[in-house]
């Protein structure tokens, strides 16, 4: 159900019970599935598609030149990832398989195996209870458009692709160095990965086709096809530099797998912005609202304007505003509900600040089930948030605002003139932040799917940051 289009009002948990059990995800995952096998009775089909519970296991392909370590972290993320490797020559080598025996005697004759023999040995694989379960990854799998293609009419659809590019100079040094151990089928290099112990170097063989001229051959068929190949993956498809350490190349690849793609399901962002007084809190939510046309929801602002529309909550508001005091937390929730549930909240979303301070606020904001999907703390030091607020200053007479070092006054009988606002002496900015951080530890480990980021920096590069942190999934922790 789609809030940001719906003409009418949606009670906010429908979209919220969606978005947390990933209900769209599953019922297209589901339809994609029926559609691929077309099974004679759908139901029962179904049933024991949600029993095996097995969409979010890895389905990895990892491409590249020969020589750039493909096969390597292919099999370092399967260990990780504790799932299912696929190589050219562990398919060929397959025991049992009529279908590998033919493709073995093929090989030996004409030193190639056909597309469609290849694409049958990875389906007979795929198909098999373990690569169901536990996922796979396919190295060096397809080489070649029309692989892609007969991949594709058997339903076989990765959910993240990895190509790996290093210049060709460097490629055809690498492959010069090659070594194999037979036993555990590791690969090592004679300058770069030599093994310490002397049973295993012992042991070490050169492979075949590793000479200057045949890498050169490999590399130009490669180059031909993998233009052809790489367009069919647009959306999911990552390329990594290959000319560096093997262990950046695996994290780099480990973090990208590791990453939810965007789904087509509908998204209404409900956006929490903590952050202490001066962190900016004010400017990435208006640029929030004014980019996605998001509700800019300031718990102050709408105090201030209960105020003024004189109603009985208002006056019962602007009496803990003349006596000084903290207006209560079921009053502002109550401005708070007020303003959330109107249409343009629940159909455009929101972006709040201001609310909750602490955890009694957030405890209380879920409750009456207002639950954001993106919570973003705003990190700036005690010294940039001293030099932010305490050179404020007001002109008296104008009302105009300035800042002694980012907006200086531009005669000496305005500044002679200006006042600081006691809410941005240094005593006070230093209270307003120990409170502020008293209250954040217990409110990130509330929002246990927060981000943290730097905001001491340009605006525009944090709201960058926010903005990616909307568009994209939630990051999973990388172990």
């Amino acid at each position: 159900m789609d809030a940001t289009t719906a003409p009418h009002r949606i009670p906010a948990e429908m979209p919220q019970y969606g978005e947390a059990n990933n209900i769209f995800e599953l019922m297209q995952n589901m339809l994609e599935q029926l559609l691929i096998h077309q099974p004679q009775d759908p139901i029962p089909f179904m049933i024991e598609h949600l029993h095996r519970d097995n969409d979010h296991v890895p389905k990895i392909i990892i491409l590249g030149p020969p020589a750039s370590g493909k096969t390597t972290i292919a099999m370092w993320l399967c260990k990780h990832l504790n799932t299912n490797l696929l190589t050219k020559r562990n398919l060929l080598g397959k025991e049992f398989s009529s279908a590998a025996a033919e493709a073995r005697k093929h090989y030996q004759r004409f030193k190639r195996v056909p597309d469609s023999m290849l694409i049958q040995l990875v389906q007979e694989r795929l198909s098999e209870e373990d690569c169901i379960r536990r996922g796979w990854i396919l190295d060096g799998i397809p080489e070649t458009r029309e692989q892609v293609l007969m991949m594709q009419t058997l339903g076989f659809a990765p959910k993240h692709v990895i190509v790996l590019n290093a210049p060709d100079s460097v490629l055809i040094e690498r492959n010069l160095g090659k070594r194999i151990d037979p036993v555990t089928k590791e690969i090592y290099h004679t300058t770069f990965d030599w093994p310490p112990e002397s049973e295993v170097q012992n042991r070490l063989v050169e492979p075949e086709g590793i000479s200057e001229v045949e890498t050169a051959q490999k590399l130009l068929e490669y180059h031909r096809n993998i233009i052809r190949v790489l367009p069919a993956y647009p959306k999911i498809l990552k390329a990594i530099s290959a000319d560096q350490p093997c262990v950046d190349v695996f994290y780099q690849a480990l973090t990208y797998v590791q990453t939810n793609h965007r789904s087509n399901a509908p998204f209404t962002p409900r956006v929490l912005l903590f952050g202490p007084m001066g962190s900016g809190k004010s400017l990435q939510a208006a640029l929030l609202a004014q980019k996605y046309g998001l509700v800019n929801v300031c718990c102050g602002q709408l105090l201030k304007e209960a105020v003024e529309d004189q109603s009985k909550l208002g006056e019962l508001i602007r009496s803990f505003f003349e006596k000084g005091m903290t207006v209560p937390d079921n009053v502002v929730m109550k401005v708070l509900k007020e303003r959330l549930d109107q249409p343009d909240c629940v159909q455009r979303g929101w972006v709040m600040h201001g609310f909750p301070q602490d955890l009694d606020q957030a405890h209380m904001l879920a409750s009456l089930g207002y639950s954001p999907n993106r919570v973003f703390f705003l990190n700036v030091p005690l010294e940039s948030i001293l030099e932010r607020l305490t050179l404020r200053r007001v002109d008296p007479v104008t009302g105009e605002r300035y800042h002694l070092m980012y907006k200086p006054p531009p005669t000496l009988e305005i500044q002679a003139r200006l006042l600081q606002q006691e809410k941005d002496s240094e005593e006070e900015v230093k209270l307003q932040m120990d409170l502020f951080y008293r209250n954040s530890a217990e409110l990130e480990q509330f929002y246990k799917q927060a981000i943290t980021l730097n905001g001491d920096q340009d605006p525009y590069t944090v709201f960058e940051y926010i903005e990616s942190g909307i568009i994209n999934p939630l990051p999973k922790k990388v172990f």
